[in-house]
């Protein structure tokens, strides 16, 4: 699988994913999401489960349980694979506006 054809993740979907280092509930992946980013992003249900619909299309998380009507997810060996490459991405911008800073 070439984790770069899902890049560059939306800011959504990164928070969605970086959330899911264990697995999460819809709504505990929104409550991880705005502590994760200190309230500056808010992911609402709709927005969320369109983004589970997507992500589980692409086979990048899966449902792995149900507890009391909640569905549980996780990351799959995939989505694992693209967060990586979204975060090598991410260290490459922030390395070269630290480069530009100093030459600038």
């Amino acid at each position: 699988m070439d984790a770069n054809k899902y890049l560059p993740l939306t800011e959504s979907t990164f928070y969605i994913l970086l959330s899911l280092d264990e697995p999460r509930h819809g709504y505990g992946i929104m409550q991880r999401v705005a502590d994760m980013s200190d309230g500056e992003v808010r992911i609402g249900p709709g927005t969320l489960y369109g983004a589970f619909n997507m992500l589980e299309k692409q086979k990048l998380i899966a449902m792995v349980r149900e507890e009391d009507r909640r569905k549980i997810y996780a990351l799959t060996a995939e989505g694992r694979a693209v967060l990586q490459a979204q975060l090598a991405r991410t260290r490459r911008l922030l390395g070269n506006a630290g480069w530009l800073a100093q030459n600038g």
